[in-house]
């Protein structure tokens, strides 16, 4: 790998490891205490402002559970497969439709049906930008003092550093969803030109 290859990976490897980091939901706190990497050197490796050593990288890759070829961004494309269906404590499923970590990546969510009116969903908090497609059934978002109960078809994006939780909005079935996430400040831009003989109104 020549030097400018060096230089450019290890530039990206600070946004991978906040990226890997937030996908867990960890904090830096959190990363300390299990890592013994103090907070302040996590904070400056992941803004570039301290390149990881070797021994570094190791510990995070582990802690986060991603491979150095993840990190590196060297990973070769892998075909979706059912196998990486994985299911959190609330018996949701999630399936990553992006096997990289850094920058935008993909997930499809499927809330199981649940039996009387649920609770208010359980909100949480963390750096990054989220956009959220619901493809069947009706989807409760909570946003912050804000409820909005979404149905197949509707879209939201919002600034996750705000509080903000989901859940299926009542009986009639499981929600299935797609949740497209970026890293702080990145939001997706619209490319679509007009239609030709189309005139702005």
């Amino acid at each position: 790998m020549a030097g400018d290859d060096v230089a450019d990976t290890l530039a990206a490897m600070g946004p991978r490891l906040r990226a890997a980091r937030e996908h867990r939901g960890s904090t830096l706190t959190g990363v300390s205490c299990a890592t013994g990497i103090s907070p302040s050197t996590l904070s400056r490796i992941e803004t570039g402002r301290r390149k990881p050593t070797l021994e570094v990288v190791l510990q995070l890759a582990k802690e986060y559970g991603v491979s150095l070829d993840e990190l590196a961004g060297t990973a070769p494309a892998a075909e979706p497969r059912t196998s990486a269906l994985q299911r959190s404590g609330d018996d949701k499923a999630v399936l990553p439709l992006t096997r990289y970590v850094g920058g935008l990546h993909a997930h499809k969510h499927v809330l199981p049906a649940v039996q009387g009116p649920p609770a208010r969903p359980r909100q949480v908090s963390h750096d990054g930008w989220e956009w959220l497609c619901v493809l069947y059934g009706r989807l409760w978002l909570a946003l912050g003092d804000q409820d909005l109960v979404l149905s197949a078809g509707d879209v939201a994006e919002f600034d996750t550093r705000n509080l903000h939780g989901v859940a299926n909005a009542g009986p009639g079935g499981p929600v299935e969803y797609l949740i497209m996430f970026g890293p702080q400040g990145e939001r997706l831009r619209p490319r679509t030109p007009p239609a030709p003989g189309l005139s702005a109104r």
